[in-house]
C-alpha cells in the first residue's frame, strides 16, 4: 500500500512512514530556506538597526546645533523657540521612517511657528499682548508676505533631495526583510514533499540509512520544488540594483548628513532676512492683524544686532565617515547576493544532502 517508495524488493516501510517522512521533509525544506536566508537576513536587520541609529544620531545633533543657535544667538526667543525646533526634528524622523508626510509641510509649519516669535521678539521687542488671534493671524500672514525670503524654500529643496533618499532605503530595507521572510514559509505542494520523500527517505526503506541522493538528481527535485521561489531572480536583481542607486544617491548629491548639519544655518539667514525687512513687515502686518499693545519706550528692532555666528559653534563630528563606511560593505555584501534566488536549488543541494565524493549515490530507483 506504499504510494511513493514502490519498489519490487522487500521493503521495511509502511503507509503511516511515508506520511511522517512528509512531514518530515516539509519541516527540513523550511529550515533549510531559513538557514540559506539567515545571513542574508541578518545583514539586512544588521543594517537596518545601523543607519538607523546613523539617522537619530545626525538628527540629534542637528537638533541640538539648531537648539544652541537660539540660545546663543536669540536668547529672547530661545525659550519658546524649543517646542517648534523640537516639531521640526520630529517630523523628519517619522519622515524618514516612512510616515505619510512631507518634508515640505513639515518645514514650513516651523516657519509658520517661528514667525510669531521673531515678530514679537526680535523685530518688535516692545509687544506685551500675544493673545492667541494675534499668534494665529502672525502665522497665517508668514504664508502671504514671506518674511524669510527665500531660504524657507531653499531648506525645503536641501532637505527633500536628502531625506528622500533616506526614506528611500529604509523602505526597501523594510522590503527586503518581508520577501526573505516570505520565501521562508513558501507552502510545499504534494508533488514536491513526494519527490523530496522519494529522494531523501526512500533509501532508507531498503535499508540504505547511509546512502545519499546524487547530485544531478538533487539539483533536478530542489528546482521543481522552488520554481516559485526562484521567478523571484530577475525582480531580486532589480532590487539590488535599486539600493546600489540609493545608496550613491545618499553619498552624493542627496547628502544627509551636511543637508541635516547645515539647517541651523539655514534658520539663521532667515532670521536675520527678517530682521533686516523689520519695517517694511511692521507695516504690513500692522494692516492685516492690527497692532498689538505696545510696552512704552518700546525697543525698536534697529537696536538688535544680528549675530551672524552662533557663538562656538560644535564642531560637525558625526559619523560622517562612518556611514558611509557602512553604506559601502552593506551594498558589496548586497551586490554578492545578486544571484540569491537563482542559485538557491544549488545551495540546497551542496554540502551534507548529497553524496560528492564517493561513486554510489541514490537516483530516486535504485543505487547508481
Amino acid at each position: 500500500d506504499l504510494q511513493i517508495c514502490q519498489h519490487r524488493a522487500p521493503t521495511c516501510c509502511t503507509k503511516k512512514m511515508e506520511e511522517s517522512y512528509q512531514a518530515a521533509v516539509r519541516r527540513e525544506r523550511t529550515q533549510s530556506i531559513q538557514a540559506l536566508n539567515f545571513e542574508l537576513k541578518y545583514m539586512i536587520v544588521g543594517h537596518i538597526t545601523a543607519f538607523q541609529e546613523a539617522f537619530e544620531s545626525l538628527l540629534r545633533f542637528a537638533e541640538n546645533r539648531t537648539s544652541s543657535l537660539f540660545e546663543t544667538a536669540y536668547r529672547p526667543m530661545a525659550k519658546e523657540a524649543a517646542e517648534p525646533v523640537k516639531e521640526l526634528f520630529t517630523d523628519i524622523s517619522l519622515y524618514i521612517l516612512g510616515a505619510e508626510t512631507t518634508v515640505e509641510s513639515a518645514v514650513l509649519r516651523f516657519f509658520d511657528s517661528l514667525f510669531p516669535l521673531v515678530y514679537s521678539r526680535l523685530i518688535n521687542p516692545g509687544i506685551t499682548d500675544l493673545s492667541e488671534d494675534y499668534t494665529e493671524c502672525l502665522r497665517l500672514t508668514r504664508q502671504d508676505i514671506n518674511p524669510f525670503g527665500h531660504y524657507s524654500k531653499n531648506t525645503v529643496t536641501e532637505l527633500s533631495k536628502s531625506l528622500w533618499a533616506s526614506r528611500m532605503l529604509s523602505q526597501a530595507l523594510s522590503l527586503g526583510i518581508e520577501v526573505i521572510n516570505t520565501t521562508e514559509h513558501a507552502a510545499v505542494t504534494k508533488e514536491c514533499s513526494r519527490a523530496l520523500v522519494k529522494m531523501q527517505y526512500c533509501p532508507h526503506c531498503q535499508g540504505l540509512t547511509l546512502i545519499r541522493p546524487c547530485v544531478g538528481y538533487c539539483l533536478n527535485v530542489m528546482r521543481g520544488c522552488l520554481a516559485s521561489v526562484s521567478e523571484l531572480d530577475a525582480q531580486w536583481r532589480e532590487y539590488i540594483s535599486t539600493l546600489e542607486y540609493l545608496t550613491n544617491e545618499m553619498a552624493a548629491s542627496h547628502d544627509l548628513e551636511m543637508a541635516l548639519s547645515g539647517i541651523w544655518n539655514s534658520i539663521n539667514e532667515a532670521i536675520l532676512h527678517a530682521q533686516l525687512n523689520g519695517p517694511q513687515l511692521s507695516a504690513t502686518v500692522d494692516k492685516v492683524c492690527g497692532q498689538p499693545k505696545q510696552r512704552e519706550g518700546n525697543l525698536s528692532s534697529a537696536n538688535i544686532v544680528p549675530v551672524k555666528e552662533v557663538a562656538g559653534t560644535q564642531t560637525f563630528v558625526m559619523a560622517h565617515t562612518s556611514l558611509n563606511t557602512k553604506r559601502r560593505e552593506f551594498i558589496n555584501y548586497m551586490k554578492r547576493s545578486r544571484t540569491f534566488y537563482a542559485s538557491i536549488a544549488e545551495r540546497l543541494c551542496d554540502g551534507d544532502l548529497v553524496m560528492r565524493d564517493s561513486s554510489t549515490c541514490w537516483n530516486g530507483e535504485d543505487v547508481v
